[in-house]
Parts: C-alpha cells; structure tokens; sequence
C-alpha cells in the first residue's frame, strides 16, 4: 500500500485540482500539502479530515493509509457504504447533482434496511458513523453565489418626475435648398 501522500496527490489528480486550489479547499497551506504528497510531513487526523472533505473521499480510507486507524476495525457494512460512496463521487461520467441524488437513494436505503439494534463495538459505531457522515457530506449541496441586488424601486415621486419630462426633440440635418 502505497503512502497517504501518494494517495492525496492521486485523488487531487483524479479530482483535477492543483496543489493550490486543494489547499484552499482544504484550508491547508500550499507549502505543508506540498511537503505531505511528498512523503517529507505526516498530517494529523484533523488535517486528513479537511483533505477528505475537500476532495469529497473517505477520511476512514485517510486514516488507514496514514496509520492512524487499523486497516480491520469498522463493520462490513461501514467499508461497504465507504467504497460506494467512493465510486460514485469518483465517477467522472455522473454531474454533481446526479451524484448527491444516488447518493441520497442509497443512504435512505441503508437508513431503512438498518435494524434499530446498538453496534456491537465503539470501532463498528465509529466506522459506521464515519460512512454516514461521509454519505452527508457528499450529498450536501455546494454553495452557490447569491444573486445580484436588484435596483430599488423608484419613488412615486421620482416616478412622476420622469413621466413629467418631456423627451427631446429629435434632431435632423437641415436640407440644402437648390434653386433650379
């Protein structure tokens, strides 16, 4: 397995990001994102968390590649939501919106088929929660620029004024008389 810095310069690549943009997203420096593809830092889990979000991946996968979390804990079904999560954000071929609407479908899937019982162990919950709040964050809608402002309306005054003037004549060349 490759390191985590190997990984995030893949997944920047896949999501066709440069190392600046990334690191807006992220709120990252461009140096320190820089030094961790590079194998030179090992971020720590908050910084593996903003990257995760900012390239709209797993952060459990993440934490896995950097050692922070063991490869085996978290359920079946947790690695199961995370891999589909990831193929249907990682698919070039889906546009944004169809992306958040298969992933809503499946989340209420998942939500319904879900017996009510506890998780047997804090690993499971947490990988379980980690897969939930991965399917959230993927299916949350992007920020969108407001509107421009409208103009005021005109006062009634304003409006009397305007329709009180009258337009301008328009203006012709005279034309030459001859004499013939």
């Amino acid at each position: 397995m490759g390191s985590v810095g190997e990984y995030l310069a893949e997944q920047r690549r896949h999501a066709q990001l440069s190392l600046r943009q990334l690191s807006d997203l992220a709120g990252v420096s461009n140096p320190y994102l820089s030094q961790i593809e590079r194998g030179l830092r090992k971020p720590s889990a908050d910084v593996l968390q903003q990257l995760a979000k900012a390239l709209r991946i797993s952060a459990e996968t993440l934490y896995v590649r950097a050692g922070i979390l063991d490869p085996d804990d978290g359920s079946d079904g947790a690695r199961r939501a995370t891999g589909v999560v990831d193929a249907v954000l990682l698919d070039p071929a889906l546009n944004e919106r169809q992306k958040r609407v298969l992933l809503d479908v499946y989340g209420s899937f998942v939500r319904e088929n879900t017996p009510d019982t506890a998780v047997a162990t804090p690993a499971q919950a947490a990988a379980t929660d980690a897969a939930a709040e991965q399917v959230a964050q993927a299916t949350k809608p992007t920020a969108r620029k407001a509107a421009p402002a409208k103009k005021p309306a005109q006062t009634a005054a304003a409006q009397k004024a305007a329709a009180a003037k009258k337009p301008a004549a328009k203006k012709t060349p005279a034309r030459k008389r001859t004499t013939g």
